[in-house]
């Protein structure tokens, strides 16, 4: 800076050296002069140094301290600073502003992070890439049955949650640590801190939940066995009864042998139906897993279609594809939603259509609709043992929904407009050789 500044002085100093020594001026005087003049340079030079290197190292300062992240720091600009260089003070301190706010909030959403990372009622994992453990939450120390400070820095391994960081999420695994045992829902995606990637494990332990459910679903079915039990029991003790009495009245009543023949008919009977529901109720607990195999769904939609001869069952068409399923328990879902359309479309003398598309090229979805009179019951369709139709076991659309999420598929059912409804089975595609 000095030099540029005797630079920029230099021509004039040799200019006014030059018209000095040439000229017709006393020796005394030329040095004097010459003595002067550099003084003046000098401190002119020193004057001009002053007023750039002050603002520049201030912005400097300030510059500095923004960088290592300290924000009470302002630059002060001189009340005689105008130009380019005040207009850097100006935007250095915006600059400080717009982080210092952004600091604040990375610092408030941090702190707000942590809380709800403490407070929710799952346990939060993050590992590193060398497999070890950088964060966990309150949730987290319950399950392992220690406290952050002593696993922290600890391998995944040691922790045995090395089964989390590998396979498919989000799933359900078996866990048997200190602080809980049974089954977790597990979830794992990547997260970065300070730029460097991070593991992220949250396990929601489903036991509660499973148990609830377990627990409603015994009751619902409790309830309906009951029912249906009680329902053949109780005609039973009533007829045996009355046949007892017969039997016991002296002298024996003319019709006693007519009578004897009708009671133990409907002894049978009853019997007969319980023994068909308890039937049913083992097929639907005895499901075995399928045998899948590539299966075109064409030819499957068309031969189960045929079996149903009370009506005509429109087939409208679709793609040409194949799901990985086993057939014959597909054809046993298919010829139950064929069989319920034609009982709803019989009711009010209407028709039956089948048809099936693709969505996303991954799913395939086969539609079965009729022009019945429509669901009236939506909330209890596969409920275990419900049912609408007189002699009905109540087992077909809970069977077809478990063949269907043995496929990893899904089966929903709606009402449609005007009448009628629709039953929609999901299944995934498998791609043509």
């Amino acid at each position: 800076m000095i030099l540029l500044s005797n630079l920029a002085g230099l021509p004039a100093f040799l200019l006014a050296m030059f018209l000095l020594w040439t000229g017709s001026f006393d020796t005394s005087v030329r040095w004097l002069a010459t003595a002067v003049l550099l003084i003046l340079w000098g401190s002119l030079t020193a004057v001009l140094r002053a007023m750039l290197v002050r603002p520049i190292r201030s912005l400097s300062s300030v510059l500095t301290a923004l960088r290592h992240g300290d924000f009470s720091i302002r630059a002060r600009a001189p009340r005689s600073l105008r130009g380019p260089l005040a207009l850097a003070y100006q935007e250095a301190n915006q600059l400080e502003a717009v982080l210092r706010e952004q600091r604040l909030g990375a610092v408030e959403a941090t702190a707000l992070l942590r809380r709800v990372l403490e407070e929710i009622d799952v346990a939060v994992f993050a590992f590193d890439e060398n497999e070890e453990l950088r964060l966990l939450n309150r949730a987290g120390e319950r399950l392992l049955g220690q406290s952050a400070t002593r696993v922290l820095g600890t391998s995944a391994t040691r922790l045995h949650l090395r089964e989390g960081l590998d396979g498919p999420a989000p799933r359900t695994i078996e866990i048997n640590l200190a602080g809980g045992q049974g089954r977790w829902e597990l979830k794992r995606t990547t997260i970065r801190q300070e730029g460097a990637p991070l593991q992220l494990l949250v396990l929601s332990d489903l036991s509660r939940a499973l148990r609830e459910e377990e627990r409603l679903a015994w009751k619902r079915i409790i309830r309906v066995l009951s029912h249906e039990i009680n329902n053949s029991l109780a005609p039973i003790k009533s007829i045996a009864g009355s046949l007892r009495t017969l039997m016991g009245r002296q002298p024996a009543p003319r019709q006693l042998r007519s009578d004897l023949a009708g009671g133990l008919k409907v002894i049978s009977g009853r019997a007969e139906s319980l023994g068909r529901f308890m039937a049913a109720y083992a097929q639907l607990a005895r499901l075995p897993a399928p045998e899948l195999a590539p299966t075109p769904i064409e030819p499957l939609i068309r031969r189960n279609v045929a079996l149903e001869t009370r009506l005509e069952v429109e087939v409208t068409g679709g793609p040409a594809v194949q799901v990985m399923g086993d057939p014959d328990q597909l054809d046993q879902l298919l010829i139950n939603l064929v069989r319920n359309a034609a009982d709803a479309a019989l009711e009010s003398r209407g028709g039956v259509t089948v048809r099936w598309r693709t969505v996303d090229e991954a799913w395939l979805e086969v539609h079965v609709e009729d022009e019945g009179p429509g669901l009236e019951d939506t909330a209890n369709l596969f409920v275990p043992f419900y049912t609408t139709k007189p002699g009905g076991s109540g087992i077909g659309l809970v069977l077809c929904q478990q063949i269907a999420e043995g496929h990893g598929g899904r089966l929903a059912l709606h009402n449609r407009e005007p009448r009628g409804a629709v039953a929609v089975l999901s299944l995934p595609l498998h791609p043509e050789r």
